[in-house]
């Protein structure tokens, strides 16, 4: 039996065709998917790469700890960034508790497919000049109390899903709400987010057994060299509505001996009170319905920390740009002044460093 060879420079006519469907969503959703045929792998890393690389800074939020309150970090925290004028997108990782929905006021919404991909939920605000996009399992549900009952062959599809599927736009800030645990869901993210922008946010309450449990996110993001801006102190204090006067549930001496052993700055002691769990219910954050309030002055360092990393990225990539930038320019001008005297050599060479800087 003959053997067909091709050439480096043929097709192999059995090879899956490369290009590219214009589909803004996983072949899953596609209706075309049993006769498509395309090559599926390489549309998938397109969609995640292409959401990516419109996306500034990602935000993890995390704490390994359920109920210590990641989901009001993360709704305030993009609220706030919002409010300063950014494009912020809020993506719900908690499969099995998915309540972004409700934090932003679209529980009970569902969300359609199209060309571009799965919608967000647009959060508007007076103030705000860009919605907060919110996309979630929530809005994919039949109703809110459907429990989600997925091995993690289904949960990596779904945070697969969560980057690529959804149609999140150019943003400054996504802000995930991670799950408890260190487990599929944060292995498939950090796996998938590998050489993006990423950072974390440390959620926890002062109890023993809330931080014992958070310290281990903190292990997580020290062997994935996954830089955590801080910590942010959950229900750390309580303010009487009768005399004003502020008193702690929990002790905090255990809490503070914890995070300077392990060199974590502690951003911001957030108060257990009735006006955060009433906006989390009616779906508008704090920071937004209340900005002059405790609670929402309370968010504000954890807020300008992620400002200042963002900023503090941009700030190395452009001096990084700017020296491949120089460097290229470089031979090419060194050879069109060869000719000049060394001092004129010098004093050109400075001009064009100075030029390129501004």
């Amino acid at each position: 039996m003959s053997v067909s060879h091709f050439s480096p420079d043929e097709r192999d006519p059995l090879a899956l065709a490369p290009a590219d469907c214009g589909r803004g969503h996983s072949c899953q959703f596609c209706p075309h998917e049993s006769t498509c045929s395309l090559d599926k792998p390489a549309h998938e890393k397109h969609l995640i790469e292409s959401r990516l690389g419109q996306i500034g800074q990602i935000l993890l939020v995390m704490a390994n700890k359920g109920g210590v309150g990641k989901s009001t970090v993360s709704a305030n925290v993009a609220a706030g960034l919002a409010a300063r004028g950014y494009r912020v997108g809020v993506a719900d990782a908690d499969i099995h508790g998915p309540n972004q929905s409700r934090f932003f006021g679209f529980a009970g919404q569902r969300i359609r497919l199209s060309q571009e991909g799965l919608s967000t939920q647009a959060f508007h605000a007076e103030g705000i000049e860009h919605p907060v996009k919110v996309g979630s399992l929530a809005f994919m549900m039949e109703t809110d109390d459907t429990p989600i009952v997925w091995r993690d062959a289904y949960k990596h599809d779904f945070m697969h899903h969560l980057v690529g599927s959804f149609d999140w736009g150019p943003l400054d800030y996504l802000v995930v709400d991670m799950p408890p645990g260190t487990g599929n869901e944060l292995i498939t993210l950090a796996d998938m987010l590998e050489g993006q922008d990423v950072a974390a946010l440390l959620a926890t309450t002062p109890q023993e057994v809330a931080l014992m449990d958070s310290l281990k996110a903190v292990r997580f993001c020290q062997e994935r060299s996954l830089p955590l801006l801080g910590a942010v102190e959950n229900m750390s204090g309580v303010v009487c509505p009768h005399c004003s006067g502020e008193f702690h549930l929990f002790p905090r001496a255990h809490l503070a001996e914890a995070l300077a052993e392990h060199d974590i700055e502690s951003l911001a002691q957030i108060p257990l009170s009735p006006a955060l769990a009433s906006g989390s219910d009616s779906g508008r954050p704090v920071v937004i319905d209340a900005p002059e309030s405790p609670e929402a002055k309370a968010f504000a360092p954890v807020i300008d920390a992620c400002v200042d990393h963002a900023r503090a990225m941009f700030a190395e990539a452009a001096v990084a740009s700017l020296d491949t930038l120089e460097q290229g320019a470089g031979s090419d001008f060194d050879a069109a002044i060869a000719d000049l005297p060394r001092d004129q050599q010098d004093e050109l060479r400075g001009q064009l460093a100075d030029l390129l800087r501004q």
